[in-house]
Formats: C-alpha cells, sequence, structure tokens
C-alpha cells in the first residue's frame, strides 16, 4: 500500500510570510481611506445642504416683503442682509474647497503608503521565496528543509503520527557532467527534481540538499510505503538535444524515533543512503 494521498489537506509547501505587519498597516490604511470617502461625500452633502438653505434664504428675503417706497431703513437693512448672507456662501465656500483640498491630499497619502506597502510586501514575498528555494531545481533548500522537519517531528510527536525521511543521490553524476557537460548536468537536476514533485504528495516536501542529493520528508507515511514514490521515479532517462541519457540513483531512508533530534534522524538516513549506495556499487563494479 503507498502513501495515503491527502485529498483534503493543503500542500504545506507554500513559504510563510516572515512580516504580517507589512498586510495589517496595509488593511488598517485602506480602511482608513474609506473612512475618509465617507467623510468626503458627507462634507459634500453638507455643503450642498447650507449653500442651497442660504440661497433660498437670500431669495426669500429678497421678495417676501414688499418695501415702502422711500422708506430708506428697510432698503438698507435689505442690502446689508443680503450682502452678509451672499458673505457667508461666499465663507463657507472657500472653506468647503479648502476642506475638500486637505481630504484630497490626506487621501493620495493614504494611497501613496497603500502602494509602498503592496511593494514591500511583494518584495518580501520575493525575497523569501530567493532564501528558501533552489534557483536551479525550484525545489526548496536546506534551510527551508531544517525549520519543515523540525516541525514535523513536533506534530508527529505531538499526535503520533509516522514521520519517514528519504534521501535520494543519482548515481555517477560526474560522469555525466564530465561527459555531456555542465550545462547537460544541470538540466538533469532539473529534470530529476520535476520528476521527483510530481511523485510525492502535496503534504510531501522535497528538498535539494546540494549537488546532486535530494531529500524528501514524508509524514504519515511508513518506510514500507516509500517503495510507492521510488517506483514513480524509475526508471529514469532523460533526452536532451536528441540524446537519451539514463540517470539512476540510490535511496536511503528511516522513520522518525520518538525523543530523536532532527540530527539524528538525517544522520540515520544519511547512513542508510551510504550503505545502498556501496551495494550499488558493489553490483556494478563486483571485486574479481
Amino acid at each position: 500500500m503507498g502513501c495515503t494521498r491527502l485529498t483534503t489537506q493543503t500542500s504545506t509547501n507554500s513559504i510563510p510570510i516572515p512580516d504580517p505587519g507589512i498586510e495589517q498597516r496595509t488593511q488598517v490604511i485602506r480602511r482608513d481611506l474609506k473612512t475618509l470617502g465617507r467623510h468626503d461625500w458627507s462634507l459634500w452633502a453638507l455643503a450642498v445642504v447650507i449653500i442651497l438653505s442660504l440661497t433660498a434664504a437670500i431669495i426669500t428675503i429678497s421678495t417676501s416683503v414688499v418695501p415702502e417706497a422711500g422708506d430708506p431703513f428697510y432698503q438698507f437693512h435689505i442690502s446689508q442682509s443680503v450682502r452678509g448672507l451672499v458673505g457667508l456662501v461666499l465663507v463657507f465656500s472657500v472653506y468647503t474647497l479648502f476642506q475638500q483640498v486637505q481630504l484630497r491630499r490626506t487621501r493620495k497619502g493614504l494611497a501613496d503608503q497603500v502602494e509602498i506597502a503592496a511593494l514591500q510586501q511583494a518584495r518580501a514575498e520575493e525575497f523569501l521565496r530567493l532564501a528558501m528555494l533552489d534557483p536551479l531545481t525550484g525545489l526548496h533548500n536546506r534551510r527551508y528543509a531544517q525549520e519543515r522537519l523540525a516541525a514535523e517531528i513536533s506534530r508527529s510527536q505531538r499526535y503520533g503520527d509516522s514521520l519517514t525521511v528519504l534521501m535520494l543521490d543519482l548515481d555517477d553524476f560526474k560522469r555525466i557532467n564530465d561527459h555531456y557537460g555542465h550545462p547537460t548536468g544541470d538540466s538533469v537536476l532539473a529534470m530529476f527534481a520535476e520528476k521527483l514533485r510530481t511523485a510525492i504528495r502535496g503534504s510531501d516536501l522535497a528538498v535539494r540538499v546540494g549537488g546532486d542529493e535530494f531529500e524528501v520528508l514524508l509524514p504519515k507515511c511508513t518506510p514500507g510505503q516509500v517503495q510507492t514514490i521510488l517506483s514513480r521515479l524509475s526508471p529514469i532517462e532523460i533526452e536532451i538535444d536528441g540524446k537519451k541519457i539514463s540517470c539512476a540513483f540510490s535511496a536511503g531512508w528511516t522513520e522518525y524515533r520518538a525523543g530523536e533530534a532532527p540530527e539524528q534522524l538525517l544522520q540515520r538516513a544519511d547512513h542508510a543512503l551510504y550503505a545502498q549506495k556501496q551495494t550499488r556499487k558493489s553490483e556494478l563494479h563486483p571485486v574479481a
């Protein structure tokens, strides 16, 4: 029975963002922008209401009372009232325009901060991706594997789930580099990594440790089930520039033991890999 595929579990290979504060600040700024937008509309509505009210008052004062002929006192007060109301309209209009300009400046400043925060978020994600991924194969690197292994061990201890570490090493890879050139060797590594990625589950983690050595973390997978993954990897025959290159690999794996440190687990997996490589060399080159 192979390692059971977890159809309901999301992939844990995604890279976490180390600074969630950027996203939180962006949300706060966006909320402030919405608040300013509501204030903007409120200010415009209030300005329209007051201007219309003052205008109506001017019209009412000007037309509601018919002045007596030759009454200079009445004409004086009507003229002063109209001028005062017109002045109030102008003052309030100027104040409203000033507030609108201030609001627009504030909104523009907040919008610029949102853009800067989004750019910082994108850069943080890119830097983290470069720090955690191997540029040649696109697999995670040793640094990320160390963090993930510690987390998987903690999970295994908490829930009692099995955890297997699989180590892989390409056989005679130096011969491929020497015979076909380093660009071809890089292509072999990239193609092997892609095949390894498709052979494992979304909950597993494939890592390029360095050179032609790879590591796979297999949570909820016992050593006896590793053969399922190996059968998906073999045989490996890569065609580059019309040339078919056969590529074999050695594999060693071991299961986590309760209370074991990550270094001890990796060391036992390395020993298992070394033992198989020695066995394969003996089979390929028997001593006379």
